[in-house]
């Protein structure tokens, strides 16, 4: 196929991958030189909106063309730029060639814990290599898990095994299931394709910013389960572990779990990849207690903030804001300060809403969701600061995670108990005072906020950074600064406080057997390169 970039589509031309695919032939066949009649076969391979000039937004394509048999390749590729066109493999479906480095029969099956997804997508690799994995999940699959979090959206009452945190498709379910990376990887394609055929909207393959919905992911992470169970995995839920033993060599021998009220079970294994999450604590002190190595990390903390959509999407697309092919405008924005410290945007929820996100009684957390169609009044994003280990005090571990605890149950209080959380308008908490109410930003918290100031429920370093780089963010994103922006704590989950350490081979280097992965092992991010790490460890365990 021939790939052909920098196609500019306007605004009135897209919308649909119908639409945008037939603006894209027209253009792409005047680069070339060539009828459309000669393009055979022509595929969406990039869309990006392009709102470097407020006056004149629009979309830029790369396609991807296969030439009719008399088309003259050659000749049309001699005649233009590498940077007009250029020849690439087709867009197929990756389809991996797992190695088979053992047969179930001949070896225990590997066992995953933790259905988020670098552990949903480590299961599916192990089951389409045949070696039967079993997938343990502490929380619910997808239905029951959404009726826990509504539970306790309406009345505060939490399930500490099921909630935004735990459950089936992990953090990222409840999160707007953005699918953007920073990274290339062979792996990539082979996600996107994987969730599109699970039920994700076809054009996550696409689009440059691709996202899911949170209303769209429980179906998707679901259909994956059901891909793991036809291919010989097993995937049980509301089953925790409790313990990992090992043998005098000190490789992991048998785990131990807890399903519901049933007596606890003890399971040999060999291979154990442990994609836990980054909200697993009970997890990370029983590392502890085991001594598996574990190592401090670097983490954010900070608060959710909401402005009125409509404000940013004036500000990223200028008088074509509104326009219904854009739909809501995202931004990602980042202020490097004196003295070495950062304030940043994470997890952008363009229509989105605040979510409650806590997961251990007596604690206020935040998050962000969007559904898929994005239509909510507000934007939301985390607003973050990093913590690095020599923040903390003391050589404790998991020191980060105590901090991450304490923040939680100051914003508690602040909040008034219930789970509400404490709020404050961004013009107050630059002034340094307390707000008593709302100004034209609503907060979207769903278990209700309690007015007055955050900063208590946050270290003072972070305070002060999130002071200073607020009006920096807002030279690069008009009105970022607005005085009745809502900041709402504590975001404290974004990442894990630590590392449990491995090697090249994803191998801990303490414990043969056991493979340390995604986010809650301080190897991933966000979706894709949790599933991108959990298919390395997958190919890892059948490698070795």
């Amino acid at each position: 196929m021939i790939e052909v970039s920098d196609i500019r589509i306007p605004l009135g031309k897209g919308g649909s991958e119908e639409a945008l695919t037939a603006a894209a032939r027209r253009d792409a066949a005047r680069t070339l030189g060539l009828r459309e009649a000669d393009l055979a076969r022509i595929e969406l391979y990039r869309v990006s909106v392009d709102a470097r000039k407020k006056a004149d937004v629009h979309f830029t394509a790369s396609v991807r063309i296969e030439l009719a048999g008399n088309a003259p390749e050659r000749r049309v590729l001699g005649a233009l730029s590498a940077r007009d066109a250029r020849r690439v493999r087709a867009l197929d479906p990756v389809v991996p060639s797992w190695p088979r480095s053992f047969a179930p029969a001949a070896r225990l099956p590997p066992v995953v814990v933790g259905a988020g997804c670098a552990g949903l997508f480590a299961a599916l690799a192990l089951a389409e290599a045949g070696l039967e994995p079993l997938l343990i999940e502490r929380g619910d699959d997808a239905a029951r898990r959404t009726s826990a979090v509504e539970r306790f959206n309406a009345t505060g009452e939490l399930d500490v095994e099921s909630n935004i945190q735990f459950g089936l498709g992990g953090a990222g379910t409840f999160s707007d299931g953005k699918l953007t990376t920073g990274t290339k990887n062979p792996a990539h394609r082979l996600i996107l394709e994987t969730l599109a055929a699970a039920g994700a909207p076809r054009e996550i393959l696409w689009e440059a910013k691709p996202h899911v919905g949170s209303d769209i992911l429980p179906d998707v992470v679901t259909h994956i389960v059901a891909r793991i169970r036809e291919r010989g995995g097993e995937v049980r839920f509301r089953c925790r572990l409790t313990d990992i033993e090992r043998d005098a060599t000190g490789a992991v021998s048998a785990i131990r779990v807890q399903s519901g009220a049933a007596a606890e079970e003890r399971i040999a294994c060999r291979g154990l990849v442990l994609a836990c999450g980054h909200s697993a604590r009970d997890v990370f002190s029983l590392l502890k207690r085991r001594g598996i190595e574990l190592a401090r990390k670097t983490f954010a903390m900070g608060a959710r903030i909401e402005h009125r959509q409509a404000d940013v999407d004036r500000a990223q697309y200028g008088s074509a804001a509104g326009h219904p092919s854009l739909g809501a405008a995202p931004y990602k924005l980042v202020a490097h300060l004196d003295g070495g410290r950062s304030l940043f945007t994470f997890c952008m929820c363009p229509g989105g809403e605040v979510v409650a996100a806590a997961s251990e009684p007596g604690g206020a957390v935040t998050n962000g969701a969007s559904l898929h169609a994005r239509a909510g009044e507000n934007a939301n994003a985390a607003l973050l600061v990093n913590v690095n280990p020599a923040d903390l005090p003391g050589d404790d571990v998991l020191a980060g995670v105590e901090l991450q605890r304490a923040c939680e149950r100051r914003a508690f209080e602040l909040g008034g108990g219930a789970y509400k959380a404490p709020a404050q308008l961004v013009g107050d908490f630059l002034a340094g005072r307390p707000s008593n109410g709302a100004g034209g930003v609503a907060p979207t918290y769903p278990r209700g906020v309690a007015w007055g100031s955050i900063e208590d429920a946050l270290p003072g370093y972070i305070v002060n950074t999130m002071r200073q780089g607020i009006p920096q963010l807002a030279h690069r994103l008009r009105a970022f600064e607005a005085a009745d922006a809502v900041l709402t704590g504590v975001e404290s989950r974004s990442s894990s406080p630590i590392s449990v350490v491995r090697d090249r081979s994803c191998v801990s280097v303490s414990t043969p057997g056991l493979y340390p992965c995604g986010e809650g092992a301080g190897y991933a991010g966000g979706i894709m390169s949790a599933a991108t790490d959990g298919i390395r460890v997958a190919t890892a365990i059948m490698q070795g």
